[in-house]
């Protein structure tokens, strides 16, 4: 009899030490780093944007006749804020449509973004001599593409429990480029618009409130000085690397008895019953190419004649002349309290702006500092 009642105890701590086990784990695994692998396929929906370009069957002639319809329909190539584009690029009915679908911007309204490039970082001073330092980000030929209602732009897998607000999806396109590059499929996403085709494209999902329709452009005038902005980039591809320079690891002394474990990244792991390694343990890898947001960043400086937003810090992801999607931030205490160009800007065509709209706080450099009284 006691030796079945000792098998049984045996057999009961057992089990209390495998569940044990098992919600530490549990612990470990949510405390640890989540390691994000990136996609490397494209989407079910996504649309071929090259094509390969055979110039062996086009003749001189059939190359000029192709500019030519190109140049009748878009006008001639011109620089229009700083950005190479054409000329008769963007259609005018969508903007006086804008001006009289207007609505009044109220809390809890998610309005569109924009498409930037960044072009370096640039300090400014304040009027008490701090220094701070800014990104230039370039609002780079933005216009409205494609409007999708919510009904239409709700995802393919329902969730159990429908969110109480529904948001439509709005195509933003920037950087117009040549047709002839492209693929039939991708230029007849740009068909409706009106607008010449896109190098880059991005979506933002707002409210029903805040539609723009298509073909209408974006400036850097759709944000205002002062205002805080999130801005979503991808990181600097660094490739393969260890975990001195993925991890910040230390490493080890150069001397003193240490043998070919000088940047290696050490112990990873424990012996025993678990005798595994942890999901998301710190080891060589992939580093880079991640999208990243960087959030609430204060613009400090607007350029409305090359559309160049000044914005704080220099910690926005990507290299130089990589593409960013800038939007209103979403920390709850930097969030609009005013009113902002909703849906967006079109004081531009209303009324003149001046070139540089500064913060006041901020030192411009124009102003007069010194100062001589007549004797």
């Amino acid at each position: 009899m006691s030796l079945l009642l000792q098998n049984a105890a045996r057999g009961c701590i057992n089990t209390l030490q495998t569940n044990l086990n098992r919600f530490t784990n549990f612990i470990v695994k949510r405390d640890k780093y989540k390691y994000t692998a990136p996609r490397l396929r494209n989407p079910v929906w996504f649309v071929r944007k090259a094509r390969t370009i055979h110039d062996d069957f086009i003749t001189a002639e059939n190359q000029k006749f192709i500019k030519e319809v190109l140049s009748d329909k878009f006008g001639p190539p011109s620089l229009i804020k700083g950005v190479e584009t054409f000329q008769n690029s963007v259609p005018a009915g969508p903007i006086e449509q804008l001006v009289e679908s207007r609505v009044k911007w109220r809390k809890g309204l998610y309005r569109s973004g924009a498409i930037g490039r960044k072009i370096g970082h640039v300090p400014l001073w304040l009027k008490d001599g701090t220094r701070i330092v800014t990104t230039m980000i370039q609002i780079v030929d933005n216009h409205v593409i494609k409007y999708t209602p919510p009904e239409l732009s709700a995802p393919v897998a329902q969730r159990a429990v429908q969110p109480k607000k529904r948001y439509g999806c709005l195509l933003i396109g920037a950087e117009s480029t040549d047709p002839s590059y492209l693929t039939k499929d991708y230029c007849n996403i740009f068909k409706d618009s009106g607008v010449m085709p896109k190098k880059l494209l991005s979506r933002f999902f707002i409210c029903p409130e805040a539609y723009i329709p298509p073909g209408t452009p974006i400036n850097a005038s759709h944000f205002r000085v002062g205002d805080y902005v999130d801005v979503r980039g991808r990181t600097i591809d660094r490739g393969f690397q260890g975990v001195m320079k993925r991890w910040g690891f230390k490493g080890m002394p150069a001397t003193h008895g240490v043998t070919k474990t000088h940047r290696r990244g050490g112990n990873v792991g424990a012996g025993g019953n678990k005798a595994r390694i942890w999901p998301g343990t710190k080891m060589p890898g992939h580093m880079g190419n991640r999208s990243r947001t960087a959030r609430g960043l204060k613009i400090w400086r607007i350029n409305t004649k090359y559309n160049v937003l000044w914005v704080s810090g220099c910690g926005i992801p990507g290299a130089t002349n990589s593409s960013v999607t800038i939007y209103d931030t979403i920390l709850p205490l930097r969030r609009l309290k005013e009113s902002p160009p909703f849906p967006t800007s079109t004081s531009e065509y209303d009324e003149a702006l001046p070139d540089d709209i500064w913060s006041d706080e901020l030192h411009d450099f124009r102003d007069a500092t010194i100062f001589y009284k007549p004797e």
